[in-house]
């Protein structure tokens, strides 16, 4: 019987790994008495829903003005308002991404003062007969409301486009000059 017992303790034991042929050493397994980080110590923390309190941000960008008016969600109670030319001396600065971004912050405080958290941004260009794209102070104007630290929802394009324009001015010769 011992001779038994013997034989098939060696039959479960593994032979001992040989080095690889390449004379590699080969780096040695961890201990096994080393504690082993728990699977699931902690559960995964839900995320916490944030309330956020939201306003919608309308913001004009032609070439020579950036208009910026932030209502409630209805559109109808005006909560600030603010455009490139109120903040900038020469009339051809008003357009410019730097009055915008002026603008923005200028709304930005007051719209946190009234403790709106979120914007959803409705951008437009002048739309119909002139320019389809927004000036270049549309762009600055969303990156500087996010840098204030309010919430971006939505961002839409709401520049008026007809489908089947109407008869540009100037009559039939053109605008003569």
């Amino acid at each position: 019987m011992a001779e038994k017992a013997v034989e098939e303790t060696k039959k479960d034991e593994k032979p001992p790994e040989q080095p690889p042929a390449g004379g590699a050493p080969v780096a040695a397994a961890a201990p096994a008495s080393a504690p082993a980080a728990p699977a699931a110590a902690m559960p995964p923390r839900p995320m916490a829903r944030r309330d956020y309190k939201w306003a919608i941000c309308h913001v004009f960008s032609s070439k020579n003005d950036t208009i910026i008016t932030v209502t409630d969600m209805s559109g109808a109670e005006t909560i600030a308002k603010a455009s490139g030319g109120m903040m900038v001396k020469a009339d051809r600065e008003e357009g410019k991404p730097y009055a915008a971004m002026q603008s923005a912050a200028k709304v930005a405080n007051e719209v946190k003062n009234r403790g709106i958290t979120g914007l959803h941004i409705r951008i437009r260009a002048p739309g119909g007969h002139g320019a389809k794209t927004p000036g270049a102070g549309a762009q600055a104007v969303v990156r500087s409301l996010a840098r204030m630290g309010l919430r971006i929802g939505k961002i839409e394009d709401v520049t008026p486009t007809p489908t089947d324009t109407t008869k540009r001015p100037g009559g039939r010769r053109g605008r003569r000059v």
